[in-house]
């Protein structure tokens, strides 16, 4: 079934402003914890009550039969510098593609935007101190959108342009990170999940950077079952929200699936008794958009735009597991609505004041959804 999703409810006249706080920029980790399951693992019960721990306890917070629904989208190499042609001048651009809409197009995001132009010519894999020296990747744009996203048509296809990117571009880290250090070798590892599945992401679906093999299997032991979805996820996670009004905010669409197979093992784990519990923001927004007024799951193969806020009522998750997102995200907009915005509130002082570590490379949140 394909459909486009785009969900919500919005509590009358919510400002941007309700969900603000301070957060030192210490806070932002610059590395993901090693080994990844010793990261934080902040449990919040209800009432606010809080629990520290690590992501390595968490089979002791789930239950046999519950379903840990996970997002097995690999993050591509999607962040690509060259040169901007036209006529005899130059100059040098960057890109983030953003999202596939051919086997030889994508949208992206990129700077400087206002000097490209529909017609220019880009050469990937060349900047202006430093000869290209490895095989073509042009480009022309094709056109340019509302929300600053240019349509890339590059002269390579298919898995020729998937390589191509591969060879030649960067992890796409997020604007926090990359602003404070390069990107290296070990991000490449780093900001990629042990069961990364299906090319696509220009962003990494960053709760489940904490597992590993050895947790994966523990999990099974204590009688919990896994679930793979799958949500490309795109660089408009990135975008901070820049209307006051809330329910203005247009979320960027992204592509994902879930079979009819995986739809059914977690409708019959409901069924059972088990609670569906979500790892990361990722998986909860495309289980929700799989899932119908009565709370069934169907099988999805599509774009969804889903923007969650309070007053949302959530259908299909049970719990999250999920980082500490950055002030005014929608991130922090989702999980106050799952939670409680007072709850998270709370929950993010404690944080804050011991020493959390916030973002993409940070620590955890194990949070249970409002009844």
């Amino acid at each position: 079934m394909t459909r486009l999703a785009g969900r919500g409810l919005h509590a009358p006249a919510m400002q941007l402003s309700d969900f603000d706080f301070d957060l030192p920029e210490d806070r932002i980790a610059l590395r993901p914890a090693s080994p990844r399951d010793s990261a934080r693992l902040l449990a919040v019960g209800e009432g606010a009550r809080l629990r520290d721990l690590s992501v390595s306890d968490l089979p002791g917070e789930l239950r046999a039969g519950d379903v840990l629904v996970l997002n097995d989208t690999r993050v591509i190499a999607a962040r690509l510098k060259g040169l901007r042609h036209r006529g005899d001048s130059q100059v040098a651009v960057e890109a983030t593609l953003h999202r596939r809409l051919s086997p030889h197009s994508w949208t992206a995001f990129m700077r400087p935007g206002k000097r490209l132009a529909v017609g220019d010519r880009i050469v990937f894999g060349q900047s202006s101190d430093r000869a290209c020296l490895l095989g073509v990747l042009d480009a022309t744009v094709k056109d340019k959108g509302e929300g600053g996203e240019l349509t890339l048509s590059f002269d390579l296809s298919g898995p020729d342009l998937d390589a191509a990117i591969a060879e030649r571009g960067a992890m796409p880290l997020p604007p926090y990170i990359a602003t404070k250090r390069a990107h290296d070798a070990q991000d490449r590892s780093d900001y990629q999940t042990v069961y990364a599945q299906a090319d696509g992401s220009v962003a990494a679906p960053t709760a489940g950077l904490h597992f590993t093999p050895d947790l994966l299997a523990r999990l099974l032991a204590a009688g919990v079952e896994t679930a793979f979805v799958t949500l490309h996820v795109g660089a408009g996670t990135f975008l901070p929200v820049k209307t006051e009004v809330v329910a203005e905010h247009r979320m960027h669409p992204e592509r994902g699936e879930v079979e009819a197979a995986t739809a059914a093992r977690l409708n019959a784990a409901r069924q059972a008794g088990g609670r569906i519990v979500c790892v990361g923001t990722t998986s909860l927004r495309l289980l929700e958009s799989a899932t119908d007024e009565e709370g069934v799951i169907g099988a999805f193969a599509g774009e969804t735009a889903i923007f969650i806020t309070p007053g949302y009522r959530f259908r299909a998750a049970d719990g999250l597991m999920t980082n500490f997102h950055l002030p005014k995200s929608t991130l922090f907009m989702l999980v106050s609505a799952f939670a409680g915005l007072q709850t998270m509130r709370a929950a993010y002082r404690h944080a804050i004041a011991t020493g959390y570590r916030f973002y993409s490379y940070g620590d955890a949140s194990l949070l249970w959804r409002v009844a």
